[in-house]
């Protein structure tokens, strides 16, 4: 789904883990890409606006991501941040593993950043309705549903993370100009 965001947000021109590797196992994590740059908060003042990405972990953003938005206190002092869009998808084991509520879970370290939160709402349209298949994701923005950790997001719910990548992206831009 990341990589699905990511090529939303780049169709508009213009987190270290800190889990041991027994645990990951355990949780039947998949491997880490090695492609993908692993940032450190303090990068986050060079981004003119984001998408954080969750799995949920007991109903809510996990400890991994806190603990990134914990290491965010120098970037919150000087409120570097305040003003950026950004968005939040997310994973959960099953239909009642928090979908909405890691999204609310997510909102506070936005919040006391000044950083705008970017919801989906309905604009992915049909999508949104859909019911004649099993579908992660909501008006917070876009999810799945991992299952056991064997279960691979549905060609919608990919549609929905391209949707948000460039829906954030777009708002992202729309900002910059104004702010110039």
């Amino acid at each position: 789904m990341a990589r699905e965001i990511l090529r939303g947000a780049n169709s508009v021109e213009g987190i270290p883990e800190t889990l041991p590797d027994r645990i990951l196992e355990k949780m039947k994590a998949p491997p880490k890409d090695t492609d993908v740059a692993v940032i450190r908060p303090e990068q986050l003042a060079e981004a003119d606006g984001f998408v954080f990405g969750s799995p949920s972990r007991f109903g809510m953003m996990a400890s991994q991501v806190l603990a990134f938005f914990d290491a965010t206190h120098e970037l919150w002092v000087s409120q570097k941040l305040a003003g950026k869009p950004a968005g939040i998808f997310w994973s959960t084991g099953f239909h009642g593993g928090g979908q909405e509520n890691t999204a609310l879970t997510a909102i506070p370290q936005l919040a006391h950043h000044g950083i705008l939160y970017v919801p989906l709402g309905y604009t992915f349209g049909s999508g949104m309705f859909e019911i004649d298949e099993v579908k992660g994701g909501s008006s917070y923005g876009a999810g799945t549903y991992a299952g056991d950790g064997s279960r691979q997001p549905t060609e919608l719910e990919l549609q929905q993370a391209f949707y948000q990548g460039k829906y954030v992206a777009g708002i992202t831009k729309k900002l910059k100009a104004t702010s110039t």
